[in-house]
């Protein structure tokens, strides 16, 4: 999924099976643990999970597919000779063109390998930042 594509919700979309879409998205989402590479696409994803679209089961369908060709790839932890602790954030103000809300995420390493990662779609919209 190219980032920012923004998967829309459209008006009068036809509903994919809301079951099968939220297993699949649930094993995607536990997947992404050790496929770091699907996380942004999955995230995408798992934000229609109240009322999942055809459209949508597509685009994860896409991620699947995905998968197949690149069943060798996962994380790899180096020895790196060192254990610093480091650890980034970032905040994209208003990032959802649909309701406006931003989306924070950090990520943290430890000894250059990483170790955990989080994006969040805030709750309220960001009028104004400290």
């Amino acid at each position: 999924m190219v980032v920012n594509h923004n998967l829309p919700m459209e008006l009068n979309g036809e509903l994919a099976d809301k079951e099968r879409y939220q297993q699949l998205v649930g094993k995607l989402i536990y997947l992404s643990h050790t496929r770091p590479d699907i996380a942004y696409d999955v995230g995408v994803g798992s934000q229609f999970m109240h009322q999942p679209q055809v459209a949508h089961m597509k685009a994860t369908q896409r991620i699947l597919r995905y998968l197949k060709g690149t069943a060798g790839h996962g994380v790899l932890f180096k020895t790196n000779g060192h254990l610093n602790v480091e650890l980034y954030t970032n905040a994209y103000w208003a990032g959802d063109k649909g309701n406006r809300r931003s989306t924070s995420e950090y990520f943290s390493l430890v000894g250059g390998n990483l170790v955990s990662w989080r994006s969040k779609k805030q709750k309220v919209v960001a009028l104004l930042s400290a």
